[in-house]
């Protein structure tokens, strides 16, 4: 069977005959659903009398990066006492973990690029943490927690290739629009406009010229139409915003690029991409290292349902999930690391700035599905398993393998971390969101494996268990004109209020959120 035969074909008849399928265990898991919907369906309504009143310095709202680098800030600046609310049972936000079968996983971001001098804030964290060290007057990182080769693979025309940009059996056109886009990003990334943070950068005139229009229109308009750059700058949109070209800003598809490792076209000299640190367990290897010292300042369970600026302070209303209480902290300030769409909500009275950002924003909704497999799968010819797996003309990104961290070389039992944006509207046209919360366990169970069945055809009889975690509002989509409504990207302070989340630089990356964090908790 030819593969765009296979392709088209509905999961359950591509899986007939495969009765082991039948026995893989699993269920929806990492995210608390029904906890965050009592809170946007009036369940917890704010202002009601609290059973208990507090009193802390610094409340933190959220305990995402931003709420962790807000804390971490606050203890760098001698300020001890605060007290750190989060809805769900761990902190950590997208950058959580889990296991399967005894076997670490991601329940989200699962690596960090390293990191340049603009982010300057997560250097420092990463020297802190011993990942980082001055040798012989040069930065040297520690090559166990660097991802091992190799790196990233494509299926792609039956068999594996190196790297994600398609190359095999492409024609000299195709190759020509490579290198001529990599000669486009190179040119505007010598302008200096492109910097992971994005508020150490002003917002200006050709940044906004290219805000204002999709990544799509500016590609027709730059002549850039093969089918294969295209689906790549797709693929690379879809990883870093959850949605594709055409929903993202032309400054969102330029900056994923000439903000880090340029595009390298074959042939350039720098074709290699850069280092990134990853671990089993993706990036909550980070998190759970600054939770650890918090202890009991960390409040899990707890929900916000009300932030209100007083005369002489801030009161912060909460539920507690274990126990039912309501309580009210009293301090002298608030550090609101919440997303935009939930802070208008929360915070009384919201300033003008964040309803505008709440108004613009659109969140895109991710499923991360972690597969437990009792042996190392068979694999079709061409390049080596590799850390980063992606599948050529699928909906999701492919998979990455918990186990290629080891340092034990030995085939063995593993997990494979799938990921699937939904985008703005779901794959069928109905809304993303409702498809995902509303799509029973066994449908997302039969999507992925007949989407990783195509390089692997042992793969449903050797999986286990799928665990599955769904996020309604996982990312930022940094869709034409977010970055002009935005506005100003420095941090954004309002009274007694700091607020700190990704969602005010427009997208949602590890650098921008724990910058933003940190900024507000040394205010």
């Amino acid at each position: 069977m030819k593969r765009r035969a296979f392709l088209s074909m509905p999961a359950a008849a591509v899986l007939a005959g495969c009765s082991a399928r039948h026995d893989i265990e699993g269920g929806f898991t990492g995210i608390d659903i029904a906890r965050g919907h009592a809170w946007r369906d009036g369940a917890l309504p704010a202002g009601a009398a609290p059973d208990a009143a507090r009193r802390t310095r610094v409340v933190i709202a959220g305990g995402g990066v931003a709420g962790l680098a807000a804390a971490r800030a606050l203890r760098l600046s001698g300020v001890e006492d605060f007290v750190l609310l989060e809805l769900e049972d761990t902190a950590g936000g997208n950058s959580r973990a889990g296991a399967v079968q005894g076997i670490a996983c991601p329940l989200g971001a699962h690596y960090l690029p390293l990191p340049g001098d603009d982010a300057h804030e997560v250097q420092d964290l990463l020297e802190e943490l011993g990942l980082r060290r001055r040798v012989s007057g040069r930065w040297e990182y520690d090559e166990r927690q660097l991802c091992h080769s190799p790196q990233e693979r494509l299926f792609f025309q039956g068999s594996w290739q190196d790297g994600l940009l398609p190359l095999q059996g492409v024609g000299a056109a195709t190759l020509a629009q490579y290198r001529r886009f990599s000669r486009r990003v190179e040119a505007l990334g010598r302008e200096g406009l492109f910097t992971i943070p994005t508020l150490r950068t002003a917002v200006a005139p050709t940044l906004l010229e290219l805000d204002a229009q999709s990544f799509e229109a500016w590609l027709g308009r730059e002549g850039f139409s093969d089918p294969q750059l295209r689906w790549y700058l797709d693929y690379c949109c879809r990883d870093d915003y959850g949605a594709g070209l055409a929903h993202v800003s032309a400054w969102a598809g330029i900056h994923y690029f000439a903000s880090r490792h340029g595009f390298h076209a074959p042939g350039d000299e720098d074709s290699v991409r850069d280092a990134v640190l990853t671990w089993p367990e993706g990036n909550a290897w980070l998190t759970r290292r600054l939770a650890q010292p918090l202890g009991d300042r960390l409040r899990t369970g707890h929900a916000v349902t009300r932030i209100a600026e007083q005369r002489s302070g801030v009161e912060v209303d909460a539920v507690d999930a274990a126990s039912g209480r309501r309580l009210r902290w009293q301090a002298e300030r608030c550090i609101v690391a919440l997303p935009v769409f939930v802070a208008a909500r929360v915070v009384e009275a919201p300033p003008e700035r964040l309803r505008q950002a709440a108004a613009a924003l659109r969140h895109a909704p991710w499923l991360v599905a972690n597969i437990h497999l009792r042996a190392a799968l068979a694999d079709r010819p061409g390049a080596a398993p590799s850390w980063d797996n992606v599948i050529h003309g699928s909906r999701g990104l492919g998979y990455v393998d918990a186990r290629h961290q080891a340092l034990d070389p030995t085939p063995g039992p593993t997990v494979l971390s799938w990921y699937r944006p939904l985008g703005p509207s779901g794959w069928d046209g109905s809304d993303s969101r409702r498809l995902l919360l509303e799509r029973p366990w066994t449908g997302w169970r039969d999507e992925l494996l007949a989407e990783l069945s195509v390089p692997h055809p042992d793969l449903a009889g050797l999986a286990t268990r799928i665990d599955i975690t769904r996020y309604g509002h996982a990312m930022a989509i940094p869709a034409p004109g977010l970055l002009a409504t935005l506005g100003a990207p420095e941090r954004v302070v309002a009274g007694r209020l700091a607020f700190a989340h990704a969602d005010w630089s427009g997208y949602s990356i590890f650098e921008e959120a724990f910058t933003r964090g940190h900024l507000a908790g040394t205010a």
